[in-house]
């Protein structure tokens, strides 16, 4: 989900492009803006960022990270070498040195309005989940058609203790993405934390299907008309595949997890969250959602 500037925020299916799909969008933008000449030359910047997207996609993330390195030694104030080093820390859970490239970034190209939505995520990856706001809202002024697709400023707003806040990014969010069980399910929690779990279930948003399994048990659950074992009774129906069954426990358990401490059981909360992050982690935007929920409930210690 991120190009930022251009990406459907409302894909919740898995939250964002992979790193090494975006980095390849990253460096066929720079080509097709790099002059002939620059391509032509050897060991320029444009060159090495090449051979950095060649060494990610194999897996060199540590050669990457290197060929990107030496292109800000060539070009300095090249903001394209500091955005793409950026991402690379990002795809390498080194949120606090992507940060920094990105605010270099910013510096060298302060219209580069996208680079807030990629600093705001690698801020709520960190755990720094106010400055994401500041980041995110900054996106949004930037492209105000954004701000419906912005559930991850919802998300955001959950952690910070912006209760209401975070219930208007739901319900905006809900004109543009209306079959999202998690869009509700966010939703319920910033109300009940704000005013209460009966009024959270009464004022629960209606969802009609969402195809991804168990979602539909985990609406019911936080409705009141289905129980746990109906969730895990939908995780291993129909036969899935190991990879299908890990993705449905990761999600069930996510949710289990957040609605334990939603209807105030700490120990279930926090047993559930840490299969989430555990046995069943995920390598998505709402996995990294599970690992700051751990880090800011003292679940895991700080990276």
């Amino acid at each position: 989900m991120i190009s930022r500037s251009s990406a459907n925020l409302s894909d919740r299916s898995k939250r964002t492009l992979s790193p090494v799909r975006f980095l390849n969008a990253i460096l066929c933008s720079l080509l097709m803006v790099t002059p002939l000449s620059a391509l032509a030359q050897p060991n320029s910047a444009t060159e090495l960022l090449q051979k950095a997207r060649t060494a990610f996609e194999t897996g060199k993330n540590e050669e990457a990270l290197s060929l990107a390195q030496k292109a800000i030694g060539l070009e300095p104030k090249n903001a394209q070498t500091y955005y793409t080093r950026g991402r690379l820390y990002e795809s390498m859970r080194q949120y606090e040195k992507a940060i920094v490239d990105f605010d270099e970034v910013l510096k060298l190209n302060p219209g580069a309005a996208h680079i807030y939505q990629l600093r705001g995520v690698a801020q709520f990856k960190r755990g720094n989940v106010k400055e994401s706001i500041t980041d995110f809202d900054k996106f949004i002024e930037s492209d105000t058609s954004q701000a419906p697709q912005h559930w991850q400023r919802g998300i955001s707003c959950y952690y910070a203790e912006r209760y209401e806040d975070g219930r208007k990014q739901f319900e905006l969010h809900q004109t543009v993405n209306n079959n999202d069980v998690e869009n509700a399910v966010w939703h319920f929690l910033c109300v009940a934390r704000s005013i209460g779990v009966e009024k959270a279930r009464a004022s629960l948003i209606h969802i009609n299907r969402d195809g991804r399994v168990p979602m539909m048990q985990i609406y019911a659950l936080f409705a009141g008309k289905a129980t746990v074992d109906d969730v895990m009774a939908a995780v291993k129906a129909g036969e899935p595949s190991p990879d299908e069954l890990k993705q449905r426990l990761f999600y069930a358990h996510l949710y289990l997890g957040l609605y334990d401490e939603a209807t105030g059981n700490a120990k279930l909360a926090d047993e559930h969250i840490r299969k989430a992050i555990g046995e069943f982690g995920a390598n998505h935007y709402m996995g990294d959602v599970a690992r700051v929920h751990a880090k800011l409930r003292g679940q895991v210690k700080s990276r």
